[in-house]
């Protein structure tokens, strides 16, 4: 469990690194979704909140959200 916490921890890092190609952002997104746990669920409510990133990286963050909630996550 502490191994999927730091991975999740080192994706919301590559996610809201504004740094980084916005290539790079999306695939830790599409990864955080791919978890489908609550801690990854929450870790993209965090990416969806955080404004300094682009509507589209966004709107993927709850895209993964809608997704997990449906799977009963």
């Amino acid at each position: 469990m502490a191994t999927q916490t730091d991975e999740l921890k080192k994706l919301i890092t590559i996610a809201s690194d504004l740094k980084l190609a916005a290539e790079l952002r999306t695939k830790a997104i599409e990864l955080v979704g791919n978890i489908g746990t609550h801690d990854a669920l929450l870790a993209l409510l965090e990416i969806a909140a955080n404004e300094k990133l682009i509507p589209k990286e966004r709107d993927l963050a709850l895209k993964y959200a809608r997704e997990v909630i449906k799977a009963g996550h």
